[in-house]
């Protein structure tokens, strides 16, 4: 049995809230962190059409990709549509939990899924975000107490890098201090210089955890005054997380091809899939952005692109980057389609880490707000 502090706790290591934008409302909107959660439903939009299938089959919790309020407000009354969703949800028990900004660029995110659902090898960020900072901590303990200290800062938070843990490295040498008046030596006694068997231990941890790190070394530390050095290491690119993603299809196509690949790829929907360029060019290399992508066109061109997948393009961006020489194919596809090829990766994960104790449901719901792509029957010159 899973609470909804349980599977909050999942899908915050999968889609960490430190990785949303700041200006940004991600997180749990409604819902008791005791209550049980047996039944989830993932969705892109948190609109009554989508709560009022959860009510219908009965769900404990909505995860929705876009947030229900961006901004302050002074009113849920349900005489409002967002009020009326909110009302929904509490009235039948339902909980509602957001991942947004912070679901776009990590592994298992929104656009690596939709990576995945174009069949693109080779996956990796469009712009690599900078990896989570790290400190480096080193301290000097007697040896009989190392093992001690390095659980205790393990515990804490240090340690870890990559899929790895406990990683410390260990060497030996002698330290040396005199305690002066007032001191309560753990060693040795006032006045008098000692010499001790000391191991140099040295661990890194991220940022965020540091004063967890410093408690846990001063809690344990046998020394009355333990010694460390913190270092703030350079920062790095994140090697799996990022905005967008590039990556390599199975075999080239040409840019029509590509598109109506795309168009079967992607779920359906009334909306429309817009082109902008040759269409018997051809592709092999693909950058892409789940949601609203224009500010990574011109990466996506930099980094060798034959095309960039993306929504809610507008006109002058679009029309200035095709007059460039060379400059790749452009697919505008539907936002909701393009966000929701992340909700079937999602509830997977959510179910397989929480070791079966819930069940997802993904909602088919097309929550695209356009309603119709009107063709015209017979087309005029300007």
């Amino acid at each position: 049995m899973a609470t909804l502090r349980d599977v909050v706790t999942v899908l915050d290591e999968l889609y960490d809230p430190r990785w949303a934008d700041d200006w940004d409302a991600v997180g749990t909107v409604a819902g008791d962190p005791d209550a049980v959660v047996a039944k989830i439903l993932f969705a892109v939009d948190p609109v009554q059409a989508v709560v009022d299938e959860a009510v219908a089959w009965g769900a404990d919790l909505v995860v929705t990709h876009h947030p229900l309020y961006l901004k302050g407000v002074t009113s849920v009354a349900a005489t409002t549509p967002k009020g009326a969703v909110l009302h929904t949800l509490l009235t039948h028990g339902i909980a509602l939990h957001t991942c947004h900004t912070n679901a776009d660029s990590p592994a298992l995110g929104v656009s690596e899924s939709m990576a995945l659902a174009l069949g693109l090898t080779e996956v990796r960020p469009l712009e690599p975000d900078a990896a989570d900072p790290l400190d480096k901590w080193v301290t000097f303990v007697p040896r009989g107490d190392v093992e001690k200290v390095a659980a205790a800062m393990t515990d804490a938070g240090a340690g870890a890098i990559g899929l790895y843990d406990s990683c410390t490295f260990r060497s030996s040498g002698t330290g040396t201090f005199r305690p002066r008046d007032g001191a309560q030596p753990a060693v040795g006694h006032v006045g008098d210089l000692e010499r001790v068997d000391e191991t140099k231990l040295e661990m890194v941890a991220t940022r965020a955890v540091r004063a967890q790190v410093l408690h846990a070394l001063r809690s344990v530390h046998p020394y009355e005054e333990p010694a460390f050095d913190l270092l703030e290491l350079a920062a790095t690119a994140s090697e799996n997380r990022g905005s967008g993603r590039i990556g390599v299809l199975p075999e080239t196509m040409t840019l029509g091809s590509f598109a109506e690949l795309v168009t079967r790829r992607l779920p359906a929907h009334r909306s429309a899939t817009r082109v902008a360029g040759d269409l018997d060019r051809p592709v092999r290399t693909v950058a892409l952005c789940g949601g609203s992508g224009d500010f990574l066109l011109s990466t996506a061109d930099a980094l060798g692109a034959d095309a960039y997948v993306t929504s809610d393009l507008r006109h002058h961006p679009v029309s200035e980057h095709l007059e460039r020489p060379g400059a790749c194919g452009v697919i505008d596809v539907p936002h909701w389609a393009a966000e929701w090829t992340w909700l079937p990766v999602a509830a997977r994960e959510v179910v397989a880490r929480a070791g079966d104790t819930v069940e997802a449901r993904i909602s088919t719901l097309v929550t695209d707000p356009w309603s119709a792509t009107v063709i015209p029957s017979t087309r005029s010159t300007p």
